[in-house]
């Protein structure tokens, strides 16, 4: 498993789409860090700097970056065929894959969502948004890698479901929320740091069962995908 683990993240870091993930991280930490100096009070940027970009848009673009390409390019690219063919039990491909989209989707998002919740608020804030966004990104992670498995258009599923379900329903269709990845990650950062810059309906027990739920059903999704899956690589 350590030997997929390295063989993924050296993949995954000698590859183009990673440098597309410092521009957001480095926005977000930009805007905070602008704000903070100029005075603005917190009250005003917190909201849309910590919440509207950091855990609406950074957290969930960086973890289907990293998610959908820790499999799916080994399968664009027929390279999976090599996998497939060891001796292997298929959670022993998955879980370290898992592993690496969700450390690296973590570490990524973490480190400036601290740093913007410190200058927001606190340092509990920032360790708050660190400890959610992580719990986030296992959840995306998962859901990201299953889909890798079961389309070719990943990516596109992806977004559909960030922009339309999690932004454009999340904020206009209440019912929605309790099915957003998004709002989990404030419930519980909410939950660990009470602050007026975090909102949701989404009850912190809620958010919790139900990132469990996804990053557990969506793993074992993607290891009951890979089992069936050809050797020619191909999805549906």
């Amino acid at each position: 498993m350590s030997t997929i683990s390295w063989i993924t993240a050296r993949g995954l870091f000698g590859r183009r789409r990673f440098l597309i993930l410092l521009p957001l991280p480095v926005l977000l930490l930009g805007l905070a860090l602008l704000c903070r100096s100029l005075g603005v009070e917190p009250g005003d940027w917190g909201p849309p700097v910590l919440v509207g970009l950091g855990l609406a848009v950074v957290l969930p673009v960086v973890a289907l970056i990293v998610g959908t390409g820790v499999l799916g390019a080994e399968i664009d690219d027929g390279t999976v065929v090599h996998i497939l063919t060891k001796p292997l039990p298929r959670w022993q491909i998955v879980l370290p894959k898992l592993a690496v989209a969700t450390a690296v989707s973590a570490a990524t998002v973490a480190v400036p969502l601290f740093v913007a919740g410190v200058l927001a608020d606190s340092v509990r804030l920032g360790l708050a948004l660190a400890a959610a966004s992580t719990l986030g990104a296992l959840a995306y992670s998962a859901l990201f890698l299953a889909l890798s498995l079961l389309t070719r258009r990943p990516v596109l599923l992806g977004l559909v479901y960030v922009l339309i379900w999690e932004g454009l329903l999340g904020n206009f269709v209440g019912g929605t929320k309790v099915l957003s990845v998004q709002q989990w990650v404030i419930a519980l950062a909410d939950r660990m740091a009470p602050t007026e810059l975090l909102s949701t309906t989404v009850s912190v027990s809620v958010a919790a069962v139900l990132t469990a739920v996804v990053a557990i059903g969506f793993t074992a999704l993607a290891i009951d995908r890979l089992r069936s899956l050809s050797l020619t690589g191909e999805t549906s």
